[in-house]
């Protein structure tokens, strides 16, 4: 058996407009402070140490108030205009026609992940969908990883699995959890340690197939 697992966000599809709109919101609404760039939004999400609240909204903690309005807003904005990077519909296509396994595993709220995937087709392709709030950890941890190999009764001495990712905490949890890393370019972090890298979706099937 073959297993591929995807990150979400930068690997699959590209959604920092909308993650950049949502966290402005809050920032007008809760604290009256100017917007972000996208690029410093992005750049925050992916740092493997970082006190997101303090970054976004100059908290030291991530309020509840600032939680609640994040979700309601983001609720309605991530289907606005997230969209699959080039490829990546077709690699998923072909990778199931070949009998690969396919999951996702994203640092983002389960309810996001599924509306996202939902929203652009391709929801219906994968086993599993599980984000962080199914896990006591979110990735670098492995845990999210282990729940989707446990579900596929996966064994390492028979199984292959790969994790597909565009940060250092996508290729952190790969290598805790035993599998091997598969390092995305085109997504949000320009760089990470890794096993193997791919400059295009399609570059996968040679290296899983």
């Amino acid at each position: 058996m073959k297993v591929v697992i995807f990150d979400m966000d930068g690997t699959l599809l590209d959604s920092q407009k909308d993650i950049t709109i949502s966290v402005n919101h809050v920032r007008h609404v809760n604290h009256a402070l100017a917007p972000l760039s996208e690029k410093f939004i992005v750049d925050a999400i992916n740092m493997e140490v970082r006190n997101l609240p303090k970054l976004f909204y100059n908290t030291e903690t991530y309020e509840s108030r600032d939680r609640d309005l994040f979700e309601e807003h983001y609720a309605i904005q991530c289907t606005q205009n997230p969209y699959l990077y080039d490829g990546v519909h077709e690699t998923l296509h072909h990778l199931l026609a070949c009998e690969v396994k396919i999951s996702v595993a994203t640092n983002a709220p389960t309810q996001f992940a599924q509306r996202m995937l939902s929203h652009l087709g391709v929801a219906e392709l994968f086993d599993v969908i599980i984000g962080a709030d199914k896990v006591a950890h979110s990735k670098p941890s492995p845990l999210m990883l282990q729940k989707i190999l446990e579900h596929y009764d996966f064994v390492h001495e028979r199984d292959a699995a790969w994790m597909v990712g565009d940060n250092s905490k996508d290729m952190l949890s790969a290598e805790r959890a035993g599998i091997n890393s598969i390092f995305a370019t085109w997504g949000f972090t320009p760089y990470a340690e890794h096993h193997t890298l791919i400059k295009h979706p399609k570059e996968l099937l040679n290296i899983v197939l």
